[in-house]
């Protein structure tokens, strides 16, 4: 467990700036090409969260993070209002799968806005919606509100999950390392008392000639 929180030690070692910079630039990156390319923006907000350690920290790095996935999601509308259904034969969709692409569309068609918000939480499928949405003619007016609530709540969500999980991970080393001394002090204690058992069982089976041999 200690490589854990020692890794943990160094990201929160490094600068604020430089977390907050690294984590908006993979989050606007995750929604800015939601037309297929996935950069690892959910992971690396997680992981960042672990150095949020005060409210503070935590409001400034919910701002940053918030900004940047609505900045991303309305350059991939965007992107989607200018190349249109085209983006489904492209290279990026078509690694992806387009039946994700049009999971996306069939979301919006049903859900309007609506998807928009809810599509945040889905994996793959919420880096195509800001596209599709501008593809499917979607108002950027009603995009942009269900934009922001649903970037807001993802971030505040990650964030904290984030947070508690590196809060825990200090916590559990702790009690880990605890416990295994209490364990390694039983497994002495166990071996020495299976020692002297053994050593008394075979005094007690032991031939006369072999206890004068002994002696």
């Amino acid at each position: 467990m200690a490589f854990l929180t020692d890794a943990l030690e160094g990201l929160a070692g490094l600068p604020q700036p430089a977390v907050l910079a690294v984590t908006g630039a993979l989050t606007l990156a995750e929604c800015t090409l939601g037309v297929g390319f996935i950069a690892p923006g959910e992971s690396a907000l997680l992981l960042a969260a672990t150095t949020v350690t005060s409210v503070p920290r935590f409001l400034v790095m919910w701002l940053v993070v918030s900004v940047c996935a609505v900045a991303g999601d309305s350059i991939g509308y965007y992107l989607g209002r200018r190349f249109g259904d085209r983006l489904r034969d492209s290279k990026v969709v078509r690694k992806l799968g387009q039946e994700h692409w049009d999971k996306a569309g069939e979301l919006l068609r049903r859900r309007g806005a609506w998807a928009v918000f809810f599509a945040r939480f889905m994996p793959v499928v919420r880096t195509l919606v800001p596209a599709s949405a501008g593809a499917s003619k979607l108002e950027y007016r009603r995009f942009l509100p269900a934009s922001i609530a649903g970037a807001v709540c993802w971030s505040a969500l990650h964030i904290g999950i984030g947070s508690a999980a590196g809060a825990s991970a200090k916590y559990i080393e702790s009690v880990f390392n605890g416990v295994m001394w209490v364990l390694m002090g039983l497994a002495v204690v166990v071996a020495v008392v299976v020692f002297l058992r053994r050593r008394r069982k075979a005094a007690a089976t032991a031939t006369p000639q072999e206890m004068e041999e002994v002696g």
